[in-house]
């Protein structure tokens, strides 16, 4: 507990063994800028997958994300508006067919986003 002072208002105990802060280890010689918008993990599967794949389909999109129709569309509409994939659809024999491919932006970003990772994980290994 704390002693009082002559005034009697408490005062706390001075501790014996103070630890100096130990210093902070820099990532990297340049701010950590994680693109947020890659940084979900719904759209990161988006990019990541198209980026591996010509083009896929809202189909095929959802069965590898295990994803439900409206998150998929509200996520994809999301990286539609940055401009990193691009959307097509189209009617086959009365069928609606909507194809997603990563655009140069997007390829760039998830990049980007691969290179600030790889940076974190090799400042923490041992």
């Amino acid at each position: 507990m704390g002693r009082r002072s002559q005034s009697g208002t408490r005062v706390a105990s001075e501790s014996p063994q103070r630890r100096a802060p130990s210093p902070v280890k820099p990532v990297a010689h340049t701010p950590l800028r994680l693109d947020r918008l890659i940084h979900e993990r719904l759209r990161l599967g988006i990019v990541s997958a198209l980026a591996v794949n010509e083009r896929l389909t809202f189909y095929e999109l959802k069965k590898l994300l295990q994803t439900t129709d409206g998150n998929l569309s509200v996520h994809a509409r999301k990286l539609q508006e940055a401009e990193y994939i691009t959307c097509h659809k189209s009617v086959d024999e009365g069928v609606s067919r909507t194809e997603f491919r990563i655009t140069v932006a997007g390829r760039r970003a998830l990049d980007k986003y691969v290179a600030h990772m790889e940076a974190i994980i090799g400042a923490v290994k041992f």
